[in-house]
């Protein structure tokens, strides 16, 4: 490749990375192979000056300044949010945003078919009077341990949704593939420290960015990344320091971006294609719709030490309602929890118990809290993440109850 000397080429190569922002890719599969090739071809350099355009710092900033400047879809994108993996405490996000409207509860029937959990699931998505409406262009899948069962892409004014066969960059839904990484490094025994690390009470949370830069140690090394700060030892503080720290503590620190792919797949299996645009375990991977969701399908099925740890050891994370969390990129009127490199969606009145990761361009993977099916909204968009939960779990309650939301 020639060296990334103008502007244009590096817009090029962020719009590779993430294809849905310039319109949803390539027509065809073999258009997508082509373009799934050309991300891995990429020179690490290169990589990581493109993913600086996808940076979830400059994401962060932009969520900051939509929470200044509500529009008139604020209600239905602040009931719930899901990633911004270096925002800001400001005195917007300290507001205490209007409680949202509690979904349904899950059917308990064993009378609600397939064809109408199916069918429910597909309305909701297709719906122009919920928050799915809002989260336009995107694409969705539920499934289970054996597979695909229902999936549909959501176009917007002619605008496609990213096909689930190509590469796009998922942000913080990056820490569930790294938390899968290390229950795979430790054959499912956590020690102490792991765990500390995984649910971001190590004190490390200081993280900006590590784009242009070669290896973990070197993203340490770089400003404020790898600094320690003891007041913030054994307190939830939501920051990408913990996983970086922990990585080079687990032998990672050396490596590039292509050399921790290939080591990732050493781990979860080489049949899950990814790359990293950025040494950066809390959301470097570009990964797949399909790639992501074989991810799910094999902790659903036991074939991944996650499924052991999937809620394990949660940690409070709200700091209005804990001493013990100082920092969690949530609506302070809603109280997750966060295990292995996961979130728990256990809220009291909206929460149905399922696990998650979402990332700031709105990627939302997650399993249901029964670890029978799994389910994705895929999007690349500024400050994504919020629609796409507030999106994803609307599906999700439909599957579950048999009824359109």
């Amino acid at each position: 490749m020639h060296p990334v000397n103008t502007s244009r080429h590096l817009v090029a190569l962020a719009c590779l990375l993430a294809l849905a922002a310039c319109g949803g890719g390539s027509d065809g599969d073999d258009a997508a192979a082509a373009d799934a090739a050309a991300v891995d071809a990429l020179a690490d350099s290169e990589l990581a000056a493109a993913s600086a355009l996808l940076d979830t710092r400059s994401d962060a900033l932009a969520w900051d300044a939509a929470d200044a400047a509500p529009d008139a879809d604020a209600d239905a994108d602040t009931q719930a949010s899901g990633d911004a993996a270096a925002a800001r405490v400001t005195a917007a996000a300290l507001r205490r945003p209007k409680a949202p409207a509690a979904p349904p509860p899950p059917a308990t029937s064993a009378t609600v078919s397939d064809a109408e959990r199916i069918a429910a699931a597909k309305a909701t998505a297709a719906s122009t009077r919920n928050a799915c409406a809002q989260a336009r262009p995107f694409y969705w899948e539920i499934g289970n341990a054996a597979g695909r069962q229902v999936s549909g892409s959501v176009a917007d004014a002619g605008t496609t949704a990213p096909k689930s066969t190509l590469p796009i960059s998922i942000a913080s839904a990056s820490k569930w593939l790294y938390g899968g990484y290390v229950a795979q490094l430790r054959a499912g025994a956590l020690t102490a420290s792991d765990r500390k690390f995984l649910s971001m009470t190590s004190g490390y949370a200081s993280l900006g960015s590590c784009s242009g830069l070669a290896s973990v140690d070197a993203c340490l090394a770089s400003g404020s990344n790898g600094v320690y700060t003891p007041a913030y030892d054994g307190l939830f503080k939501y920051d990408g320091g913990h996983m970086e720290k922990h990585a080079s503590l687990v032998g990672l620190g050396a490596l590039t971006t292509k050399a921790l792919a290939t080591e990732f797949k050493a781990r979860l299996g080489s049949d899950i294609a990814l790359s990293f645009s950025q040494p950066l375990m809390a959301g470097g991977a570009v990964i797949s719709t399909d790639a992501y969701a074989l991810f799910l399908r094999k902790i659903l099925g036991g074939k991944l030490q996650m499924k052991s740890l999937l809620g394990s050891g949660p940690v409070c994370t709200n700091p209005a309602t804990c001493a013990s969390a100082v920092y969690a990129p949530l609506p302070l009127s809603e109280s997750w929890h966060y295990s292995v490199g996961h979130w728990v969606e256990d809220d009291p009145k909206v929460g149905d118990g399922a696990f998650s990761s979402p990332g700031a361009f709105g990627f939302y993977p997650w399993i249901d809290a029964t670890k029978t099916r799994y389910g994705i909204v895929a999007r690349v968009a500024p400050n994504g993440a919020l629609g796409s939960v507030n999106c994803g779990r609307l599906i999700r309650s439909a599957w579950a109850s048999g009824v359109a939301q």
